[in-house]
């Protein structure tokens, strides 16, 4: 990191200090996961890195829990965790945020799951066949799940979930039909009533038979949450999802923890599943609280909260709970990054020099810095450092801050200074409007910089403060200039859905032909170190290209009341698929 401070760089490292709050609150899971064995190539590099700021574990733990809030220790069959505001949207084939996703991993099983180092282990499928060709897939079901209602979970409610997935009114933000289910085509775009190539043998075994063999399939198949047929289907015809939507806040799983109530804004309580097939949760009630970066230390000083999953991991912070003497903190390398999307729909971001522009006329390094400190670095292409696909540094351009460049790039793309300093092109005044979560200490960063920066490429640059799920909105509707948020990645790069032209994620209207290329050849290459190359001539299209500005990767910090033990994480797992686990001391 930088060694020489700017001016507005000491006011920003004060307002840090000052507030102590928390990094973004942002949507999460890029691409369903997908497949392939489970070694890291940059496995080791993080975890030197980790080594550097916590154990070699990650932990930092607590060293004096006499000090553990009393209103905690008061609640000893309850967990309290703190996160941003949820959508509301608690079924796992509709969710579009990490906040949602966190509810609907308690909520709902998978066949299959993701591990600690991003393989795949056994869920309700106890086991599962590959065909030596690749092109059928045979899952076998436990035989003693069973939906929170008392019903058993078969491979009718499989089939049902593809169904779902398929329907050709599906708008969620995941994309079943990468897997290449053979009938896939004629359910979605025919007369079809099912998928040919879903079928069911018993009652715990369901074949899967695709057109091609293809590297993500088992994730795309497997890592699904399932969904009970006999309620989410009960008014279910193909074309016709109403049913299924109008109760996002009624679920029904088979999940660790059963659905109590919801508080829009507020909260969401649910209860152990005394019959969930891993064994009943050790703690008995679960509560989601929404927190926000202003709130979410002092709620977890006080004992208002036990866990909080997003506090900024900063010197600051880490200092300040270390003071606390009652916490434990788990820091991991972040598997994510953080992005400023362009709108490509408007046609000012349509040229590429534009983009680049705006990228060389932010100073990143000093934003994130100012936020993170040593917690994060400045990230140019769409990957964690923690993929075995991520390329060599001197293969991309870092795109270090230079407003002469800058100027240069919008000089070459038409935009011309007018008598009052700003750019014009076609009679349009070129103005940004930013998008900005608030409160968010990225966005507090982002705001003064490029208001200054950009006035100085003659850009006016106008933000706009709006709570994080209308941030939300405004993206999937397009109607914004640019905004920032961050990605949660899964356990394989494969970026289709976010960046394809065609992608079920991309609301932002990116296309580029190479780019579309590169990753449909991804999608059918099995071969590791051929697929390595494929993504790396990838993201170097994209880190030319530009579909974001590129942010920053950072760490993930949960930072837990050391009352609560028991958690097991990894860049690729979250908290939320081992809260069951947990336990009081």
């Amino acid at each position: 990191m930088k060694k020489k401070i700017s001016l507005v760089l000491l006011g920003l490292l004060l307002i840090v200090s000052l507030f102590l709050t928390a990094c973004t609150k942002s949507p999460s899971d890029t691409t369903e996961p997908d497949t392939t064995d489970t070694e890291q190539a940059s496995e080791e590099e993080a975890e030197d890195l980790s080594t550097q700021v916590a154990g070699e574990d990650g932990w930092i733990r607590a060293t004096d829990k006499s000090k553990i809030p009393a209103s905690s220790k008061k609640r000893t069959d309850t967990i309290i965790v703190g996160m941003g505001e949820t959508q509301g949207i608690f079924n796992p084939i509709f969710y579009s945020t990490t906040y949602d996703r966190y509810v609907n991993d308690v909520l709902f099983s998978k066949l299959v799951e993701v591990d600690l180092d991003g393989g795949y282990i056994p869920a309700i499928a106890k086991s599962w066949d590959i065909s030596e060709d690749g092109l059928t897939y045979t899952f076998h079901l436990r035989d003693d799940v069973h939906f929170s209602d008392g019903t058993p979970l078969t491979a009718k409610d499989v089939e049902f979930t593809y169904h779902v997935y398929l329907d050709p009114t599906y708008d969620g933000q995941s994309d079943l039909s990468k897997a290449v289910i053979k009938g896939t085509d004629a359910y979605k775009n025919g007369d079809a009533e099912r998928i040919e190539g879903i079928t069911i043998v018993d009652d715990h075994t369901i074949q899967i038979d695709v057109e091609e063999s293809r590297s993500p399939t088992l994730g795309l198949i497997g890592a699904l949450g399932i969904v009970p047929k006999h309620y989410y289907g009960e008014n279910y015809s193909k074309g016709n999802l109403s049913h299924m939507q109008s109760l996002h806040q009624k679920p029904l799983g088979s999940g660790a923890y059963v659905f109590e109530r919801y508080i829009p804004g507020q909260e969401v309580r649910l209860v152990a599943n005394e019959a969930y097939w891993k064994g009943a949760p050790n703690i008995k009630n679960l509560i989601f609280k929404s927190t926000t970066n202003e709130t979410d230390i002092q709620m977890i000083q006080t004992g208002e909260t036990d866990f909080e999953e997003g506090i900024s991991v900063n010197r600051d912070n880490v200092d300040l709970l270390k003071t606390f003497g009652f916490v434990d903190m788990n820091l991991l390398p972040n598997n994510g990054y953080g992005y400023i999307a362009f709108n490509h729909n408007l046609p000012k971001f349509q040229d590429k020099r534009v983009r680049q522009a705006l990228t060389y006329g932010l100073n990143r390094e000093d934003i994130v810095y100012a936020v993170f400190q040593e917690y994060a670095d400045v990230l140019n292409i769409p990957q964690s450092r923690v993929s075995w696909a991520y390329p060599a540094e001197e293969d991309i351009n870092q795109y270090e801050f230079d407003l002469e460049k800058a100027n240069a790039l919008l000089d070459e793309a038409g935009w011309e200074v007018g008598s009052d300093g700003y750019r014009y092109k076609d009679g349009e005044k070129f103005v940004i409007y930013f998008a900005a979560t608030s409160p968010n200490v990225v966005n507090d960063a982002i705001i003064p910089y490029a208001t200054e920066s950009y006035k100085e490429l003659g850009i006016e640059f106008i933000p706009e403060q709006l709570e994080f799920n209308a941030v939300v909105q405004k993206k999937q509707s397009g109607d914004f200039d640019m905004l920032f948020l961050a990605w949660g990645l899964t356990n394989e790069p494969d970026p289709t859905n976010l960046f394809h032209t065609t992608g079920s994620q991309n609301d932002l209207g990116y296309s580029n032909p190479e780019a579309d290329r590169l990753m449909e050849a991804g999608l059918k290459e099995l071969d590791r170190e051929k697929l390595k190359q494929i993504y790396h001539e990838l993201y170097q299209v994209l880190n030319d290209d530009l579909p974001y500005i590129f942010m920053y990767q950072r760490y993930n910090m949960n930072t837990i009341n050391s009352r609560i033990q028991g958690f097991d994480f990894s860049p690729y797992r979250y908290f939320s698929e081992s809260i069951y686990m947990a336990e009081m001391e």
